[in-house]
């Protein structure tokens, strides 16, 4: 494999990067000051990877939550990764042994990166989505990691840290806002999240939103081909 294309990839993942690593402290941050230490920290960025559902898992793990508690609040936390999973169904076929990893390491910032972005030259499509999920796993975990050891050592509050998975998803809507001329995706994104927030209420807008945002974008996608043909 060529250095090239390893730096290219290193290169695309760099935002990621930054996040991971202010959005992984959060989380290691939140679960040192509930009394679990870096062991909890590396395994659980190692095996679940997922934000928002190890946020979740901080609370559910301080109220002693069910199996069965934390398995549906997980589900419903991440549900939008169904759609995901859909959409890169030809993408992901020929990966082979790797393919169930990068289903496993498919996050919302690793999605953004494999469907938009272009492998470079001597790299395969493949291997540069892979390579794409493990650049972003490592950099998670290297967040989780320091950050429990930060939150363990420095005498400094940290209250309020929890909000820098709302802040990375802010920033997120805000850089593909600036970057995309077509804001369609955003708009119906934003709006429909809005919507179904006001509808069902904040414990349960997330599927019934992911469901709306899926189905728009669908029917955009379809009319928009259909103006280009004719």
């Amino acid at each position: 494999m060529r250095k090239k294309a390893l730096l290219t990839v290193f290169k695309d993942t760099i935002p990621v990067l930054t996040g991971y690593l202010f959005l992984g402290a959060g989380f290691g941050i939140l679960l040192g000051e509930s009394g679990y230490g870096i062991g909890w920290a590396f395994f659980m960025s190692l095996f679940m990877f997922a934000g928002s559902g190890q946020y979740l898992a901080v609370n559910l793990l301080a109220t002693h939550a069910s199996l069965i508690s934390s398995a549906i609040a997980t589900l419903l936390v991440n549900a939008r990764h169904i759609f995901y999973g859909i959409s890169l169904i030809e993408t992901y076929q020929d990966a082979g042994k790797k393919k169930p990893y990068m289903i496993f390491a498919l996050t919302d910032e690793t999605y953004s990166l494999v469907t938009q972005n272009q492998p470079p030259e001597g790299i395969s499509r493949n291997q540069y989505c892979f390579l794409v999920s493990l650049f972003d796993h490592i950099y998670w975990i290297a967040g989780c990691v320091l950050g429990n050891i930060a939150g363990s050592t420095l005498p400094i509050n940290f209250e309020g840290v929890e909000f820098v998975l709302t802040a990375l998803f802010v920033t997120m809507f805000v850089e593909q806002w600036l970057t995309h001329k077509d804001h369609r995706p955003a708009i119906i994104g934003l709006g429909s999240t809005v919507i179904c927030l006001l509808i069902f209420g904040r414990e349960l807008f997330l599927i019934p939103a992911m469901a709306v945002i899926a189905l728009l974008l669908t029917i955009s996608r379809k009319t928009g081909r259909r103006v280009t043909d004719a």
